[in-house]
């Protein structure tokens, strides 16, 4: 598919406005349907459809696995630490309602970085999963030196 012109221009035209919806559901979620479940999987499906035009390398080269690597681990962090980071300050686990000086506040900082650590959760395992699965095949055989007996 890498040699259709047409395909091509179209991929180009569509990934970024589908980053940007990706965007605008992972920020609209705490309003409305959306969050960063989906964002995560909308932003993933740009990157797959990105795959499937340009190449799975050029994909590769364009999220390398240690930004993929990066995306669910500190998207698992920044969930964690807002849990911890209401504990500190005197509530419970996850309870937003200490992150600000008014609860109201606080409750939409608290969904706001959660939703933005599943947010890059599920897209960093979904960019993953696909890489590996595109992927399968493509290895070389480890070298003589570092096969089982």
């Amino acid at each position: 598919m890498a040699d259709n012109p047409l395909l091509r221009v179209v991929a180009k035209a569509l990934i970024p406005m589908i980053m940007l919806f990706a965007l605008y559901v992972q920020f609209h979620g705490d309003f409305g349907p959306g969050g960063g479940f989906q964002a995560g999987v909308i932003f993933a499906a740009g990157v797959v459809l990105y795959a499937l035009v340009m190449g799975l390398d050029a994909a590769r080269a364009a999220v390398p696995s240690w930004a993929v690597r990066l995306a669910v681990s500190g998207g698992v962090l920044l969930y964690g630490g807002t849990g911890i980071a209401c504990m500190f300050l005197g509530g419970a686990l996850l309870d937003y309602d200490v992150l600000a000086h008014d609860p109201l506040h606080g409750q939409h900082y608290g969904i706001l970085l959660v939703e933005a650590g599943v947010g890059l959760t599920v897209a960093g395992a979904m960019i993953g999963i696909f890489f590996v699965f595109a992927g399968r095949g493509r290895l070389r055989s480890p070298p003589p030196s570092e096969e089982a007996p």
